[in-house]
Parts: C-alpha cells; structure tokens; sequence
C-alpha cells in the first residue's frame, strides 16, 4: 500500500510543480486582518499560525473550499458544519471568510504513515506530559520538507516531536484536484495513560483519527517500558463530535485567487515563472491586459507607464504599502529586480483607502516575500547581451523561541546598453547628412542597493514590530535630449543616492480591533552634471569645441538635489459583525527639495535654485465592507479626503525674479464604491467607481531642476473612473482550465495633467478636459496535465481631448497624441516533467507583442501623410527554461532571446530600442 501512495505522491507533485508558491495568510484571533489592512494590501502580511496553538483557534479549511480559507472543524463539502452553518462560512473569531473561497475544491492533506516519537525518558521518570505544536510543510508529493516548533513544550518533547514528524507520510493537499504544498499546524501529544496499555491504545487510535498525533501507551509505572504502538490508520480530518483542537492549513497562491476574486478592480500577477526568466519588471508588467510599457532605451532607461490611458505619477506605485520611491526605487517600477518581487497587484482606476494615497488612475503595488517563517535564501544571476548584469541576493531566518526575525535583500545591475541604432550623419567629404550605422555609446547604467529589516514577529504585544534599513544608489549617461534622438551627447550623467528606513507594528487590539502603523523616512541627494566642452558625433568622436560648456544647449550645469521626505500612516480596522468590516486610514507625506548650482560660471542659476521647497499632504479614507448571500455578493463603500500644502521659498527656473516666496493650499473631497456578485461557481462580475483626485507630485510643481521646469500654477487632477466587467474561472473540466476576462472601463478627467516637451522648455501643463473609454479583454487555457498553457489579451483605449478651453483647444474631441490605444500580447508555453530527475521540469514559451502605430502630435495638425508617426510594430521572445526541486533546493536555468525577428522597436518617436538581444539566467532557493 504505501509504494503506490508514494508513486502517487511523486507523480502528483510533479504535476504541481508551476503553481505559485505564496502562502496564503491565517486569520487573526481577533477575527481582523492584521494592521486594518485587507489581505494582499499595502502592509498586507501573512498572518501566521504560529503565534497560536490549535486550542487557540486554528482552524482547518472545510474540504470544497479554496486555498487558506479557514471554515470550523469538522465542515466538509457540502456539509453543515457545527451551529448549521455551510462549511467555510466563518472564520474563527467571528470574522466570514474570503469571499468566493468555497468554489474552488480544496481537500486538505491526510496522514498516511505515522511515525510513533519516542517518549523523552526524564520527563517519563518525572511524570510529565506535553503537548508539542509543529508547523509541518507538505510538499505536493505528500512528503514533510519542514518540521518548525510553533509551541515549545520542553523537557525534550520538542525533538522528540519534530524528529517523528519529519517521517511521517501524507496525501498531498489538492486544489482543484491538483496536488499542492501546504503548511497545517499539528499538535503532538505525550501522555501518560491511566488506563490500562489495551484501552490506552485504543484512544490513542482514536486521537490519531482527529488529527493529534499521541506518545506510546506506557503502563502506570514509570519505570516501566512503554507498550507497542498499535499499526497507525489513515487519519481522517477532525470532526466535530472528537473536541480536539483542530489544525490549520495554508494551500499556496490561494492569496492572489481570494484577490482576484474580491470587490476590488485588481488584477494578479504572480511571478514564480518570471523570477525564473530574463524578462524584466516593466516586460512582466507590459504582458497584462489594459498595460502598456514604454522605453526610451536599453536597462535603466526612462520609461512611461501607463494604465487604461493614464500615465507616470497618474498611478501610484507601492513596494509592500509603502511608496516606491520612499522605499528604496527611486529609478521607477520598471528597474525594480523581478527577483525580489513575489506578486504584483495592479488596482485599475479605483484605489482601497488602506494605501492612504492620492491617484488618478489606479495603483501598482509590489508585494515582496512576505512570509516570516523558517529558514529560506535565494539568489539569481543574469547575463546578457550589451553587457548586461543583474544580480539578486535574498535571506530570511525566524528565531522560534523569541519570535526574532531578520530578513536581508540586495541586488546589483549594470549594463553598457552600447546597441546599434540606425542615425543620420554627415559625411565627412561632402559633407551632406547621410543615414548610418551607429553604436551607442554614452547610455550606461548601473544601479545597486540593499536593505535588512529585523524585529519581532508573532509575540503577544505584536504580530509584528519590524524596523527595515535600506540604501540604493544609481547612475545613469544620457546619449541624447530627453525624448529626442538626433544629437549625441557624451558626457551628460545623472543619479541619486537614497538611504532610508521604515518602522512598522501591527496588533491586534481584541474586540474585533486591528492596528496597523508606519513610520518612514527617505533622504535623497541626486546629482546632475552636464559641463562638456566637446561636440561629439554618432561615433563616440569629440569632433570640435564648443564656445561655451554644455552639450545641452544651455549653460553648464553641476547641480545636488536635496530631498528629505517623511510618511506615516495608521490604518484601524474594526468587524463588529461578521459581515461588516469599517476601516479607517490616515496617511500625512512630507517633502522639503533644496537644490545647489556648484558651477561658479554660472550664477543666475545658483541664485534660482536657492531657498527651500516643500509639500505636505495628508489623505484621509474610510471603507465598509459589507458580504451578503453567503458571500456570493461584496460590497466595499469608500470617502477620501485629501489636503496639500505647497510652499516655497527662493526663486526657480522660469518664473519671475519678483516671486521670493509662495504658499497654496488645497482641499478636496473623493468617494468610490467597489461591488462584486458571484453568479456560480466559475462566473462572478465586477462593477467599481471612485471619483479620483491627484495631487501634483514635486517634480510636477518644482521642475527637476535639470530639464523639467517649474509649474506652481499646477491643481489637483480629477477623474470619474469606473469598470465593469466579468471572469470566468473554469478550472475543472475535462477539456483543461479555460480562463477568461473582459472589462470596460471610462475615465472623465478634468485637469489632466501632462508633459509638454514639443517646445524648448519641457513642462508639466494642464489638458482641461480628457476622457479614456476602452476595453481589455484577457483569455487562457491550460490542457489536462499541464503540458500546453496558451494565454492571450487585447487592449483598446479611446482617449480623447474633450474641452474646447485651455492648452490644446482646437484639438477638442482628437485623440490625445503620443500614446498607444490598440495593443495585444500572446503566449504559448509547452512544458514536460519529469525528463531528467524526479522533480523537474523543462519548457519552451513564445511571447508575443502587437502595437498598432500612433501619432506624435494631433491628427487634425497639419497633413496626415506628413506626420511624425510610430509605426505599427510586432515583436517576438522566447525562451527556454530548466527547473529541478530537489527539497529543500530548486534550480533554474533559462536563456531567451528578445525581439527574436531583429525588427526595429520604437517606444517613442525616433528613439531607438535594442534590436534581437540575447539573455541567460539562473537562479537557486533553498
């Protein structure tokens, strides 16, 4: 019998091997998410297990349920479980569980071969008992990769326990009938049996049956050897009528499905195959439906982000809660390391409170390794054509006894970016221009940065109290003018220093009460330097002297920017009532800009960039959350309030000398609504809506001192945006998994901000009317066993000028210039296991991407055949990768090639992207 479970086992855990791998978080006692923060939120945290025995409330998840729902003991599918309520109803402390979480069949994992543990002799000889709580890690082939004591009981029971559990044998758990990894909690009893060694073991059999595994039946005398134990059963899931504590188990990726499936305008993306390829953050992110991602260059490069029409500070980005660039990126979210990253959570137009931020389009959120437990490290390293490195360390260690954790990341990018570009010349006979073939020259990067956070987790005074220090520091050439790629430059560079570090504490408060709390501070000092003398050409060649220093037209610049910015935020939840939730958030930032001209050749602009910038704002907001019908409706009710104070003093680029100093307040009023109804099992529809407002960002108002210049005549943009849509999520069928999602969306703005750079002065102006009406419809497919995934979107964005008044008024009802509205992506991926090793895994994946071709300014400016266009462009990548999991190890391997066709790429008019590039990548976690 146990040869064919364990073939079983290996057979099941191969066909698991894709499945993401972030665990989904257990429930707080207290019934709240821990910090008032939703799950998968900003400060959104594993809510482990570990800080509470079975008797304190762990719960076990009802077969029939989704991933890491928790639902009373003893309910299983389709059963009543104990008070007549459906399994999966209610999570302990009163709280429903996720929403949706009781379609999705999971069936936990069951004890097949138990391991007897030795009785510690001393605490035999003394008559004492214990009960030992272990987290035990199942692997998807049913075998226990991890045994952590969650609740010690000493006297040498630990070892004893851990040592028994570490053979023991399970089913795997399954989703969906799919075999997963999952983490239960397991309490293992040493008693001392009054009774005699016959009945003794009888109970102890039925002990095993509920799930608690029992110390050898001994007989009254201590010095007594202890009797056999009887041959062990198949244990079968706790029951209602057995009293004993439960166990509670966490079914991987079951965080991003409960997300999905929430009233929220999110979409997921999970990043387990990306951290294995070369692709990087903004190539992940530019695969998602209603996303588009543009470069002006190779690795490091500027690029514009854009979601559903709406673009750059438009949409807010976060790193675990926290603002991007108070968190140690102050390169944008397109050079964040994929490596460092465990999901991506996109918020489409409409915002939860619990980010405490102002947007106008929605919100990117990367959420990091969260998971507090154990032991775990890994490291990737990339290599790649243009001389291209990137590098990854991560590590994590949990001191069980005192709850002290420390977690350490880092990562290193460099690359020369020196890719051929087709240019015009001059010849250097006749002089005449000429097109040619040049390599790039000036547009290195490199970029690198760390951070530690240490503190304490799961302790009676704090889920968690964790302080985390961090530094990244970045430089980066220009080869040419912002947004223009005519004249070579060749010795302009910029970058930035930025240390920091965050304070953050969770607790919950009893009486359905949950406080989260963040304290953060950033410095930054950014250089930028533009002093040469020489004229260079395409070819790297100082061809003659300039009669004044600076490749940019303009004076010579040497300028330090100095920023120092401050946030906090305090988030509380409240559930008075298992289908009710209030969450109240509060979140005030701060950020005081000094600039410096270190040129003494240049005097008037060390006297405009004197004196002090600064802005402070605060957003208030307050959610209901309301589940009815057992869960198949939610609703998520929202107000927001937002105030910001600009103040200036000294002089900046472009305004009057006769300005020495000015102050603006702000105050606006923003509300939203968030419904979700699950029509079955595999169907639910989605409709959201949030009148937005946006406050300018610095750079925005202040210019960057460099090539942006002030605006201080900048207001708050505002918006009416809304989705409707559906999903259909149809796992289990004979033909495979079908997947597929369409949504419509509109965004009114009013206000809108955008960048001018079509005239010698690049600035931020105001568009006073603008509306964004499309349609992005994703579909996939998963074939039985895995071997085929085909996944495919398209995106359709009608964004036009709506207003006849301010800048761009003859251009009412054009479409707005410069930015893609048709765009699709498609992938097909084949994989095989088991080739070989037991656990591994080889595939071969195309990724494909259509752009249709737009215009660099107004239609209805000058003749159409005439006009500077994009072109319509489809690029090709694929790539090959090698997996093996050889517990507690896993190793990949991948090259990929880029742009496989060699066809020309513009992101941007002109400017020129890397032809077919060539990437290798591997990566180990253990």
């Amino acid at each position: 019998m146990r040869r064919p479970l364990a073939l079983r086992g290996l057979l099941a855990g191969a066909l698991a091997l894709l499945l993401p791998g972030v665990p989904a978080p257990a429930h707080a006692q207290d019934g709240s998410a821990p910090g008032g923060s939703e799950r998968g939120g900003p400060g959104e945290r594993d809510r482990d297990a570990s800080a509470r025995g079975p008797s304190e409330g762990a719960t076990a998840p009802a077969s029939g349920s989704t991933g890491g729902e928790r639902a009373p003991v003893g309910s299983t599918g389709g059963e009543r479980a104990p008070g007549g309520s459906t399994g999966g109803e209610r999570a302990p402390g009163g709280e429903r569980a996720p929403p949706g979480e009781g379609h999705a069949r999971v069936e936990p994992p069951q004890l097949v071969e138990r391991v007897e543990a030795a009785y510690p002799p001393e605490a035999r000889a003394a008559r004492q008992e214990g009960r030992v709580v272990l987290k035990l890690l199942i692997d998807a082939s049913g075998r226990v990769t991890e045994a952590e004591i969650a609740t010690p009981a000493g006297h040498g029971f630990d070892e004893a326990a851990r040592a028994a559990a570490l053979r023991f044998r399970f089913t795997p758990a399954r989703r969906g009938g799919t075999p997963v990894a999952a983490r239960i909690l397991y309490g293992y009893d040493f008693r001392l049996p009054e009774a005699p060694p016959a009945l003794a073991s009888a109970a102890s059999d039925r002990e095993l049956a509920a799930g608690a595994a029992t110390s050898a039946a001994a007989p009254a005398q201590a010095a007594a050897p202890a009797s056999a134990a009887p041959a062990p059963q198949p244990a079968r899931w706790p029951g209602p009528a057995t009293g004993v504590a439960p166990v509670e188990v966490t079914v991987r990726g079951a965080e991003a499905e409960r997300l999905r499936q929430s009233a929220q305008a999110i979409t997921v993306i999970e990043t387990e195959e990306a951290r294995q390829r070369s692709a990087d953050m903004g190539e992940v992110l530019a695969r998602v439906h209603g996303v588009s991602v543009r470069r002006s260059a190779g690795l490091g490069s500027w690029s514009r982000f854009s979601l559903n029409g709406l673009t750059d500070d438009q949409i807010r980005f976060f790193l675990d809660g926290v603002p991007l660039d108070l968190a140690g990126y102050p390169f944008g979210v397109t050079n964040v390391p994929v490596n460092l990253v465990e999901r991506i959570e996109i918020y489409r137009g409409v915002v939860p409170v619990r980010f405490g931020a102002d947007a106008l389009g929605g919100a990117v959120n990367l959420v990091t390794d969260r998971d507090f437990r154990g032991t775990h490290g890994a490291a990737s390293y990339e290599i790649g054509s243009y001389d291209t490195h990137r590098l990854t360390l991560s590590a994590r260690h949990l001191h069980e006894p005192s709850g002290f954790f420390t977690r350490v990341s880092g990562f290193f990018d460099s690359a020369k970016n020196d890719y051929p570009v087709d240019v015009i010349v001059a010849n250097e006979t006749t002089g005449r221009e000429q097109p040619a073939r040049a390599y790039r020259f000036h547009d290195a990067y490199r970029a690198a940065g760390g951070s530690a956070e240490l503190g304490f987790v799961n302790r009676p005074w704090a889920r968690r109290l964790l302080l985390r220090a961090f530094v990244t520091d970045y430089d980066k050439e220009h080869q040419h003018k912002f947004g223009v790629m005519k004249v070579p430059y060749g010795e302009v560079t910029n970058g930035e220093t930025v240390p920091g570090a965050t304070l953050q504490y969770e607790q919950g408060l009893g009486r359905g009460v949950a406080l989260d709390a963040l304290l953060g501070y950033t410095y930054g000092r950014a250089t930028f330097l533009d002093v040469s003398d020489c004229v260079y050409d395409w070819f790297g060649r100082c061809v003659r002297k300039r009669t004044r220093p600076g490749e940019d037209d303009s004076p010579p610049r040497d300028r330090v920017f100095q920023e120092h910015s401050g946030l906090g935020r305090l988030n509380l939840r409240y559930r008075p009532h298992p289908e009710h939730a209030l969450q109240l958030s509060v979140s005030p930032t701060f950020i005081t800009r000094t600039a410096e001209e270190r040129r003494p050749d240049n005097p008037q602009a060390r006297e405009q960039l004197r004196g002090q910038h600064s802005l402070f704002t605060w957003v208030y907001g307050v959610e209901h959350q309301l589940n009815l019908l057992d869960d198949r409706l939610e609703n998520r009710l929202f107000v927001k309030d937002y105030v910001q104070m600009l103040r200036m003093k000294g002089r900046l680029p472009g305004l009057d000398g006769r300005f020495d100093g000015r102050e603006r307040d702000t105050h606006r009023l923003g509300f939203g609504d968030g419904l979700r109804y699950r029509l079955s099992e595999w169907l639910y529809a989605k409709a959201s809506y949030e009148w937005a407002t946006r406050l300018p960002r610095p750079i925005e108002v202040f210019g960057d001192g460099a090539t942006i210049l002030a605006n201080l005549d900048l207001e708050p943009e505002t918006s009416h945006n809304g989705n409707l849509g559906f999903t259909i999520d149809a796992r289990d069928t004979a033909s495979g998994a079908w997947r597929f999602d369409a949504n419509g969306f509109v965004r009114a703005i009013e206000r809108l901000i955008v960048l001018n750079n079509r005239t010698d002065s690049v600035q931020y102006i105001h568009v006073t009317g603008a509306r964004s009406l499309g349609v992005e419809v994703a579909a996939g497919w998963t074939s039985p066993g895995e071997h085929v995934v085909l996944d495919g979107s398209v995106t359709y964005d009608d964004f036009r000028k709506t207003s006849d008044e301010g800048h761009f008024a003859r251009s009412e009802g054009q479409r707005l210039p410069n930015r893609p509205w048709l765009f699709a992506n498609g992938s097909a991926r084949v994989q095989l296991r088991e080739v070989a090793a037991p656990r591994d895994m080889i595939s071969l994946a195309w990724d494909t991407r259509y752009v249709h071709g737009y215009f660099l300014g107004f239609a209805n400016w000058g003749l159409v055949e005439s006009k500077a266009r994009v072109p319509s462009q489809l690029l090709h990548s694929l790539a090959l990768t090698y997996v093996v999991r050889a517990a507690p190890r896993t190793v990949s391997f991948s090259v990929e090639a880029h742009n496989l066709t060699d066809e020309p790429a513009f992101d941007f008019y002109g400017i020129q992207r890397p032809g077919r590039t060539l990437f290798s990548k591997a990566t180990l976690e253990m």
